[in-house]
Order: structure tokens, then C-alpha cells, then sequence
């Protein structure tokens, strides 16, 4: 099973480069709309922003929590925007990254130091 790591602006990254937002995110969003992706062979900067997430509520830049270049996009979502809603982690992926730099995955947070990010941001 691959490692998942986690940026404070609720993105979600596999160690194979697999792109997400996380549940906590998709919860505060509400209902996901449309969701705006880049092209395969972007290449992306941590922390550049690689699309947008449009809910009932609100729109939501994403931000790349690594740098790499685009090779896979979840084009799903163009006619399922609500697979975000429904498995943010799993059928809701947004893109996969060719990691150029895979020691910032290190930077990241784990799943407990996640989930402490969160339970601070929602007191």
C-alpha cells in the first residue's frame, strides 16, 4: 500500500504522485460542481496552483504539494465532478505527477500530524 502525505491546504499526495484533496476538504466545500485541471505535461512547482474546485458553496485553488510534471489526468471528473464528494481519495484523484523532486514528499505531513492540523483548524 502506497504512503499518503498531506499539505496544510488540504491536499493529498501518494508516494506514486497520485493528486487529491482530502475528505476534510471535500466536506468544507459541499457539493463539487466542476473541477478545472491541467494538461498532461504541465510541469508544476510545490505549492504552484494546478487547477480549481468549484462546490455550491465556493471556488478553491489547488496547489501542487510536490513538484513534478503532469503525466495523468482524472478526466472522470469532467462529467463526475461529484466523485470528489463521493471518494476523495480513491475514484475522486485529480492528477499524477512524474516527481522531479521526491524528497519534498518528506516535507509533508503523515496521517496523525494531519489529523492534528485539522482537529486545530476546526476549534
Amino acid at each position: 500500500m502506497s504512503t499518503i502525505r498531506y499539505t496544510e491546504d488540504h491536499e493529498w499526495i501518494r508516494d506514486d504522485g497520485t493528486v487529491g484533496i482530502t475528505d476534510f476538504a471535500q466536506k468544507q466545500l459541499g457539493d463539487v460542481v466542476f473541477v478545472e485541471l491541467p494538461q498532461v505535461g504541465q510541469k508544476l512547482e510545490r505549492g504552484e496552483p494546478f487547477g480549481t474546485v468549484e462546490s455550491v458553496k465556493a471556488v478553491s485553488e489547488l496547489f501542487a504539494p510536490a513538484s513534478g510534471e503532469v503525466v495523468a489526468v482524472n478526466t472522470e471528473l469532467e462529467s463526475e465532478p461529484e466523485l470528489v464528494n463521493e471518494d476523495p481519495t480513491g475514484e475522486g484523484w485529480m492528477i499524477k505527477l512524474k516527481l522531479s523532486k521526491p524528497d519534498e514528499l518528506k516535507g509533508l505531513m503523515d496521517q496523525a500530524a494531519y489529523d492534528s492540523h485539522v482537529k486545530r483548524a476546526t476549534e
